[in-house]
């Protein structure tokens, strides 16, 4: 009898049993592996530690929770990184179930500085949620002339001129660039509206599958960076210095 003969008659009790001892002692032991950075991704992290204080970066969240798992960790990593050089977020949504998933992201970057680094970040003055608005490449297209033409107040209904943060920002002049996180369309509508029409610059995250449709557009130098899904997550964070947050 050979060893795939005995293989074949094993118990299965004692595969099961095995697979988990391969599991548990993966997770106790801390097991990493390494992780090698790819040039887009080092490029988006470039971008945002040569922020300097005051400027201001517009985060698009335009994703659904079903692709929270692959896009919420690098949005999280990007975000943390861009206030800890002391840059300022204008944050929007233009995907119909992502309002509620973005302000919480927001909210949960306000405590990370608040507990982790000691630092306040004030609504109105260093972060804005504009919330949700529909026919997305409007959107776009009207914020490249004012913001306020779409939204004229914030999520909160609070007006977007009474805002400390909104007062110096109309179009895409103010913004350094657009840091978009999305799993469908608007991506598309970003890279053909802002950056063709208005050239301001576009980076992206977007889920694994989607990243080899965005490849052209990066060497064309539509977008000057791309992660994607959690393994361009992890090469962020790899840099950022906070692996597996």
């Amino acid at each position: 009898m050979n060893i795939f003969e005995r293989l074949g008659k094993l118990d299965r009790r004692w595969v099961f049993l095995m697979l988990a001892v391969v599991c548990v002692v993966t997770l106790l032991a801390d097991f990493r592996m390494p992780t090698r950075v790819t040039r887009e991704v080092r490029s988006i992290y470039a971008f945002v530690d040569s922020l300097q204080p005051g400027e201001v970066v517009h985060v698009g969240l335009d994703y659904d929770p079903n692709t929270l798992a692959e896009l919420n960790p690098m949005a999280y990593a990007v975000m943390e990184h861009a206030l800890q050089k002391k840059a300022k977020i204008l944050l929007t949504t233009l995907s119909q179930n992502g309002a509620g998933m973005a302000e919480k992201i927001m909210l949960d970057i306000i405590d990370t500085m608040r507990i982790n680094h000691h630092t306040t970040i004030t609504y109105g003055q260093d972060i804005v949620f504009l919330g949700y608005k529909p026919y997305y490449a409007i959107v776009i297209l009207s914020m490249g002339e004012n913001y306020r033409i779409s939204f004229p107040y914030d999520y909160y209904n609070r007006p977007v001129d009474s805002i400390p943060m909104m007062r110096s920002i109309q179009n895409y002049d103010q913004i350094k660039a657009v840091l978009e996180f999305g799993s469908g369309n608007i991506i598309d509508s970003w890279i053909a509206d802002a950056n063709a029409r208005y050239g301001v610059r576009v980076a992206i995250g977007v889920t694994g599958v989607m990243a080899a449709d965005y490849y052209p557009f990066l060497r064309s130098g539509q977008v000057f960076g791309l992660m994607g899904g959690m393994l361009g997550a992890a090469e962020y964070e790899e840099l950022f210095r906070k692996p597996g947050d």
